[in-house]
């Protein structure tokens, strides 16, 4: 399967993340984390016997995945949950500019640079807010949504080095990430008890979004060019704020619209037209 085809996998399964987490705001954030990602472990539990323990490998694939979320879910707890979420989405841009000083054999060119520069401004238009990091009780939170998107574009890139890992063992950095969440939750938050909605929300969240999402964006990330899969992410908030329209029945202003032209013509520009040498030692891993 082509890289793209990955990569577009895990875009439209994160599109979806913000309706179905939309519908779980009562529910406690480590709770939510810990079942979402317990559930999305387990995708990977079948093929256990291609899990990797090395502890190095262990560490930076924890780090990767319960650092980021942690860092997301504080900044929204802590700021503004719409600056916080503009400057998590600075990710994609992080993985575009970042691929040459963390990966050998690419080059940035004005091309990607261009791309991932209209995406970042389409995902500017489309979040309609500017953040005043200003208020001293919340600059905490943007620091930390700052640092949840340098994690992403870390562990992303990095993870393409890990040539020899086997995606299955992405299962297992969520079963250890899940089981801290839990930890974390029975230590600081009230006891929560789920109904059937919650239940079946849960569930979707973590088979998909949280679950199946990653194993495809290692996958791609695996096989392709890091550049363009960053531009291409910029089609995530895109497409999370249309599904959210269509869910709340919600017409698109002329902000969406525009950061629509703007997103989709960033991923054209960065993405469908480029001229790379890939290094030979991304084939394997899978």
């Amino acid at each position: 399967m082509h890289y793209l085809v990955y990569s577009v996998i895990s875009i439209l399964l994160w599109a979806c993340l913000a309706t179905l987490v939309a519908h779980l705001t009562h529910v406690p954030p480590l709770f939510l984390l810990a079942v979402t990602l317990l559930a999305g472990g387990s995708l990977s539990i079948f093929r256990y016997r291609r899990w990797s323990f090395d502890w190095r490998l262990l560490v930076f694939g924890v780090s990767g995945v319960f650092g980021y979320h942690f860092l997301l879910i504080m900044a929204f707890r802590l700021a503004d949950p719409v600056a916080a979420n503009l400057l998590n989405y600075l990710w994609p841009l992080l993985i575009v500019v970042l691929t040459p000083l963390l990966l050998s054999g690419f080059q940035l060119t004005a091309r990607h640079l261009l791309g991932a520069l209209l995406g970042f401004a389409g995902a500017y238009v489309l979040i309609g807010f500017s953040p005043s990091i200003t208020d001293e009780s919340s600059i905490v939170g943007y620091l930390m949504a700052l640092a949840a998107a340098f994690v992403w574009a870390g562990y992303s890139l990095l993870s393409k080095r890990f040539v020899t890992m086997s995606t299955a063992s992405v299962g297992l950095f969520c079963l250890i990430s899940g089981a801290l969440a839990i930890l974390l939750h029975l230590l600081t938050e009230p006891v929560f008890s789920l109904n059937l909605g919650d239940g079946w929300r849960l569930l979707l969240l973590g088979l998909g979004p949280m679950g199946l999402a990653f194993y495809t964006w290692d996958a791609g990330l695996k096989r392709g060019d890091p550049r363009v899969i960053g531009t291409l992410s910029y089609m995530t908030p895109l497409l999370s704020t249309l599904l959210l329209a269509w869910c709340t029945g919600r017409a698109l202003s002329r902000e969406v619209l525009l950061a629509m032209l703007l997103i989709v013509g960033g991923a054209v520009i960065g993405g469908f037209s480029w001229k790379r040498r890939e290094p030979a030692a991304i084939a394997g891993g899978q």
